[in-house]
């Protein structure tokens, strides 16, 4: 099959026949209920929904390969689903075909408290796993903020508040299994914590996003409970003080586990919703991990750095009642934020930066937003020069979806010409795609062929990471799409 007409899409088959096929196999764990099939469609973000033909149901990785070649034979599209929380439209079928849901493929296989690794099905979740984890003195500490499946995790290379010390999937994925496009099943990596031999197909298939393969086991690394843990909160006179005494702690080497920035106004909406006392300003959380001692000479001198740049009020959460409270308030700053605008809907995007220019792209965003006519908050990893900016939109208004789509779209420009990337954790999905030739350039024609060599049919969660004319040629929906929303 040539590239152009990969990039078409093989001839779709009829949908009665694959739902009959997958009918006989999985029985009643196959449905094509019009309430099952919307919710499958949708996920977190924005984007309108797109319902697919039938959701399945597996509950094991045979059903999984015999799910993909009945599709297969079909010309059926096939999409992952773990949690739906994804945040760039990841699950939508786009196409029309199957949702595969992974939630019966929640075992935890394997613990190897030596080797500080466990093997675990796709569908099981982090806190799920952390809980398995607790007589252990292990943890996984990887936290997107919301339960999602490792498999999702792993699929969407998702970070989080803790990567600025453990890092991302990507540094915490040992290996998969994975189902490839003609049912085959394939396992990458090992329980070696390095190797030399062959390709990196695990890394490889971390990120993809469904579009190479579904995800259905993972070997992941496992990391020490920390000893003691100490979170802070400290207010700054601007967002640049705040970024700025990140970064000196991050070049001096303390050695932070967690960095989060609140602008003054998602400040105020966790205020709010959480009942906080802490002052309305631009705010830093922020957490440590060691020892007692450690984590007191952290604390001392990141409170030092802070006030020599104007932070106010620096205060010590000891007790790990109080560390929860602060991390939930933090967590939550979403609905939070929503809260400000009883009624209203989201638009949340982000961008990563290099550190050095972090505070430059924060400023430059920040003079932006000012000519924006509806609330916008601005959240940060900025330990990691990761930040997030939430829109907070009338429902039903094309015409402030438009205007934060505009204010998203020089984000990502902006980002890109400072060195950084269109997404440091949602992914691309269908909102970013438009993005990818931008800044990678004739690598995206390496990404095709990888694509085309996988998934000749272009049936695996088409229209998602590549872009227009791609094998996964799909456009991003418009704004009257997304306007069309059903909340």
């Amino acid at each position: 099959m040539t590239a152009e007409g990969h990039a078409r899409g093989a001839a779709r088959g009829d949908a009665r026949d694959v739902v009959a096929d997958l009918a006989a196999l999985l029985g009643d764990r196959l449905t094509t209920s019009v309430d099952e099939r919307r919710q499958h469609g949708r996920d977190e973000s924005y984007h309108a929904p797109h319902p697919p033909d039938a959701v399945a149901y597996p509950a094991s990785v045979e059903e999984v390969q015999e799910i993909v070649r009945v599709c297969a034979r079909h010309r059926t599209p096939v999409i992952p689903f773990g949690a739906g929380s994804s945040l760039e439209g990841h699950v939508l079928a786009l196409h029309g075909g199957v949702t595969v849901d992974l939630r019966h493929l929640n075992g935890i296989l394997e613990v190897n408290p030596e080797d500080m690794d466990v093997a675990v099905e796709a569908g099981v979740t982090r806190l799920q796993l952390n809980r398995h984890l607790r007589d252990t003195g292990l943890t996984f500490p990887v936290d997107p903020g919301a339960d999602a499946t490792l498999g999702g995790m792993a699929a969407t290379r998702a970070s989080g508040t803790t990567a600025v010390r453990y890092g991302t999937m990507r540094a915490n994925v040992l290996g998969l299994d994975v189902v490839l496009a003609d049912g085959t099943l394939i396992r990458t990596g090992g329980r070696a914590r390095k190797s030399s031999a062959g390709y990196d197909l695990t890394h490889l298939f971390v990120g993809s996003e469904g579009t190479l393969g579904i995800i259905v086991g993972l070997r992941l690394r496992l990391h020490p409970v920390p000893e003691h843990a100490v979170a802070a909160v400290c207010a700054f006179p601007s967002v640049e003080r705040a970024v700025d005494t990140v970064i000196a702690a991050i070049q001096l080497g303390i050695p932070l586990a967690r960095a989060e920035l609140l602008d003054e106004r998602a400040m105020d909406a966790v205020r709010r919703y959480a009942h906080l006392d802490h002052a309305c300003a631009p705010t830093v959380f922020f957490e440590f991990h060691g020892s007692a001692s450690e984590t007191r000479a952290d604390t001392a001198r990141v409170r030092q750095l802070a006030e020599e740049r104007g932070g106010d009020r620096f205060r010590v959460a000891a007790t790990t009642a109080e560390r929860e409270r602060l991390w939930q308030a933090r967590h939550d700053a979403y609905p939070a934020a929503l809260a400000l605008r009883p009624g209203a809907r989201g638009l949340t995007t982000d961008v990563c930066v290099p550190i050095s220019r972090l505070t430059e792209c924060i400023a430059e965003t920040q003079a932006d937003l000012v000519a924006a006519s509806m609330p916008v908050v601005l959240l940060g990893h900025v330990g990691d020069g990761n930040f997030h900016l939430a829109f907070i939109l009338r429902r039903d208004d094309p015409a402030e979806l438009a205007e934060a789509q505009r204010f998203a779209d020089r984000l990502v420009e902006r980002a890109l010409r400072l060195g950084g990337t269109c997404t440091g954790e949602h992914g691309i999905g269908v909102g970013k795609v438009r993005f990818m030739e931008r800044e990678h350039g004739a690598a995206v024609d390496t990404m095709r062929r990888i694509k085309l060599a996988l998934d000749p049919q272009n049936l695996m969660n088409p229209g998602k990471v590549l872009p227009a004319g791609a094998p996964a040629d799909a456009p991003a929906p418009s704004a009257a799409e997304h306007a069309a929303v059903e909340r």
